[in-house]
């Protein structure tokens, strides 16, 4: 039987494999607000509602808002409702956290 080890370190449960850590983290995420920034310069921000196994991911509730060349101005954003972000688009993923207590709930299952 091979050991597998994760490139994040070790699983903070060792009686749960890691799939499954990972599985319950991304459940967790379900239905968060996420904030996506996409190699174009687009920023997408939606409810999470699913992903695969190439990283696509599908935003609820989405808009979208345009690269600005003034830091102060996001300008309007344009609502797009249910968009799905290709995984080798994505750049970078934040997830807004509601309360304080999502917060730490989220840092501590690190």
């Amino acid at each position: 039987m091979a050991t597998q080890v994760e490139e994040n370190g070790p699983p903070c449960n060792p009686d749960v494999p890691s799939s499954s850590q990972a599985r319950q983290k991304l459940e967790g995420l379900l239905n968060k607000s996420m904030r996506i920034r996409m190699t174009d310069g687009r920023t997408l921000v939606g409810l999470f509602l699913c992903t695969d196994r190439d990283c696509n991911v599908i935003l609820g509730s989405a808009q979208e808002f345009l690269k600005s060349s003034d830091m102060f101005s996001q300008g309007e954003p344009r609502v797009l409702g249910l968009a799905m972000i290709p995984g080798h688009h994505v750049v970078s993923i934040e997830v807004e956290a509601d309360t304080l207590a999502d917060t730490q709930c989220f840092r501590g299952s690190h």
